[in-house]
C-alpha cells in the first residue's frame, strides 16, 4: 500500500480523534498550571507544560495529516526536540526549588493527577484505535502514553507528600517526568530517523519492481 494511500485511509476520523485529544489536553494543562500554582508543585506544573506541548504536538499532527511523508518527519523531529527542552526546563525549576524550598499540597496534587489520568486514558485509547499510524501519530500516542505514567507518579508523590511533609517527593516525581518526556524525545526522535530508512527502503523496491 503507497503511502498516499494511508494519508487518505480513515483521514476523517483520524482528524476527528486528534481535535478530541487536542482540546483535552488543552484543558488538562490549564487545571495542571492552576492547580500546580496553588498548590506549589513542580510535578503538576511540570505535566502543565507537558500538556501543553502535547496540545501543539496534536495541532501539527492534524496539518501533518494530508502533507508528505517529509513534512511528517519534521513534524515529528520538533515534536521530539520539544519534548527535550521541556524536559531541561522541569529539572532547572526543580533544582530551583531544592534550593529556594517549596510547599506543596498533597491533597490538590492527588486529585488533579487523578482527574487527568483519566483524561489522559481516553486519549490513549483513541490514539490507539487508530489505524495506519505516520510517524507522527505515533509521536502523539507516545506523548499520551507518557502522560498517564506520569500521572500516577504524581498521585503517589502527593501520598508521600503528605506522610512525610516535605517537597522532596514532589521534586523526585518532577524530575521523573523529565526523565520520561526525555526518554519519549529520543524515542521520537529515532523513530523520525528510522522512518527516512523505511522510505529509502520502499523507494528502493519499488525502482527494483518497475525495472523488472
Amino acid at each position: 500500500m503507497s503511502g498516499e494511500g494511508e494519508i487518505n485511509l480513515d483521514s476523517a476520523d483520524k482528524r476527528r480523534t486528534l481535535w478530541i485529544v487536542l482540546w483535552l489536553n488543552v484543558a488538562i494543562a490549564i487545571g495542571f498550571f492552576a492547580v500546580g500554582y496553588f498548590a506549589d508543585s513542580n510535578a503538576l506544573l511540570a505535566n502543565g507544560l507537558d500538556n501543553s506541548s502535547d496540545a501543539i504536538v496534536y495541532a501539527l499532527s492534524l496539518l501533518a495529516l494530508a502533507r508528505s511523508r517529509t513534512w511528517k518527519r519534521g513534524a515529528a523531529r520538533f515534536s521530539g526536540v520539544m519534548l527535550l527542552v521541556f524536559a531541561g526546563g522541569v529539572i532547572a525549576d526543580a533544582i530551583r526549588r531544592f534550593v529556594e524550598g517549596s510547599d506543596p499540597g498533597g491533597v490538590m496534587m492527588i486529585a488533579m493527577a487523578a482527574v487527568a489520568a483519566v483524561v489522559n486514558l481516553i486519549c490513549l485509547r483513541l490514539l490507539q484505535k487508530m489505524k495506519a499510524k505516520d510517524v507522527n501519530l505515533r509521536a502523539a500516542t507516545t506523548f499520551s502514553f507518557n502522560d498517564f505514567i506520569s500521572n500516577g507518579g504524581i498521585i503517589i508523590a502527593g501520598i508521600f507528600v503528605m506522610l512525610t511533609g516535605s517537597n522532596w517527593p514532589d521534586l523526585v516525581v518532577g524530575i521523573a517526568i523529565a526523565g520520561v518526556a526525555l526518554y519519549g524525545g529520543i524515542d521520537i526522535l529515532r523513530d523520525a530517523h528510522m522512518d527516512v530508512h523505511d522510505e529509502a527502503g520502499t523507494e528502493h523496491r519499488r525502482g527494483d519492481e518497475f525495472g523488472r
